[in-house]
Parts: C-alpha cells; sequence; structure tokens
C-alpha cells in the first residue's frame, strides 16, 4: 500500500500544469543610435548587430522604447523584420 501511494505521488509532480511560454529571444547589441520617432519621441530607432541565434552578426534597424545607449544588449524576439527608415524634414520642405 504504501508503494502505491508512493508511485501515486510521483505520477503527480510529473503531470504539467498550465504555465507560461516563452519565445526564443535572440541578443543584440546596439551599435548606434540613429534617432527618435513616436508622436513624442518615446521610441529610439537604432541599429543592432544580432548577436546568436539563425541571423548571427546581421545588423538590423530595430525601434526601441524606453532609455537606450551604445553597447547596451537588447533581446529580439523576432531576428527577420527590420524597421522603416526615418525621414529627415527640413524646415519648411515637405
Amino acid at each position: 500500500m504504501a508503494e502505491d501511494n508512493k508511485k501515486a505521488k510521483g505520477k503527480e509532480t510529473q503531470k504539467k500544469g498550465p504555465g507560461v511560454n516563452f519565445s526564443n529571444a535572440y541578443p543584440a547589441e546596439v551599435q548606434e543610435i540613429v534617432g527618435r520617432t513616436g508622436t513624442r519621441g518615446g521610441i529610439i530607432q537604432v541599429r543592432a548587430k544580432i548577436l546568436d541565434g539563425p541571423d548571427k552578426s546581421k545588423i538590423l534597424r530595430r525601434n526601441v522604447k524606453g532609455a537606450v545607449a551604445i553597447k547596451d544588449i537588447i533581446m529580439l524576439r523576432e531576428s527577420e523584420i527590420e524597421a522603416r527608415s526615418l525621414r529627415v524634414s527640413k524646415r519648411g520642405k515637405r
């Protein structure tokens, strides 16, 4: 009887409950800060070099929310899509 209870308890611990599944993220190092974008300038556009993953050593242009500096490591959930380049506007001209 005691052995049966131990076996039953062992099976319960192997049972997986609802958990959080995170997608893979790839580290990238910020090489250059291109500029600010967004309606209030809250987004910073950077050029980052991917350090690991299928696109290793590829340099992408990405939009980052929050404070970021050169040589910071950011984690990218995907490494294929690149942000649009910022349009430089001259005062008085369109």
